[in-house]
């Protein structure tokens, strides 16, 4: 990914952050020569590893898993808020008419080795702690033991976990931090003026990354 510097986002924390917010990864890997690439949610252990190791699990189905298991690179890939830009937005338009639209965007690429584990006891703890960490927000969280065990055994014999140890990470705030201090302004008021989730949340973004 083409990072310039003053877009380069560096803080482990803020990192894990958005990865945390935005679990839902698109998952590339390079197995057996081919280049894969899947959707899935990603549970993120901050105190596996030095930057942190990824957990999931995909159907025994997906061929997915099989090429893993021949070894292979991976890339998890989060995408946080990213929204359209308009030139209209830039104070510094209506002087000299120099600008053009753009995207503002906030991701981050966790890269490393995958290992496929096929073990009942560590799915189940995996499936667990994910429907725990989705439905905390819920008025009644629903837990896996709400499910009859043997249902539960059987769906679990149906998936494949994956885990993923983080050896490099790479962020990147595309958030208009290469334009004036006016320009921002303006482009935070664009954003609030939409009042839609992801142009609030750019907005955000760029008032809390304006040098």
């Amino acid at each position: 990914m083409y990072v310039p510097a003053q877009f380069a986002e560096t803080r482990l924390e803020v990192l894990h952050a958005l990865m945390k917010a935005h679990p839902f990864a698109t998952f590339v890997t390079n197995a057996g020569g081919e280049i894969l690439v899947d959707h899935l949610p990603l549970l993120l252990d901050p105190s596996a590893g030095e930057l942190g190791t990824l957990r999931g699990h995909v159907a025994r189905a997906n061929p997915l898993w099989q090429r893993l298991a021949s070894g292979g690179d991976g890339i998890a890939v989060f995408q946080g808020p990213q929204t359209y830009i308009s030139p209209s937005w830039y104070p510094s338009k209506h002087v000299d008419g120099k600008a053009v639209p753009t995207w503002n965007y906030v991701v981050v690429h966790a890269s490393g080795c995958p290992r496929v584990i096929d073990d009942e006891a560590w799915l189940l703890r995996l499936v667990t702690e994910l429907s725990d960490t989705h439905e905390a927000g819920q008025e009644v969280p629903w837990k896996v033991s709400d499910a009859p065990a043997d249902f539960t055994e059987r769906l679990l014999r149906a998936i494949v976990g994956i885990e993923m140890p983080i050896t490099r990470i790479v962020g990147k705030w595309k958030v208009s931090q290469n334009r004036p201090a006016g320009d921002r302004l303006g482009v935070a008021a664009g954003l609030r003026s939409r009042a839609d989730d992801q142009s609030l949340a750019m907005a955000e973004l760029v008032m809390q990354h304006a040098r």
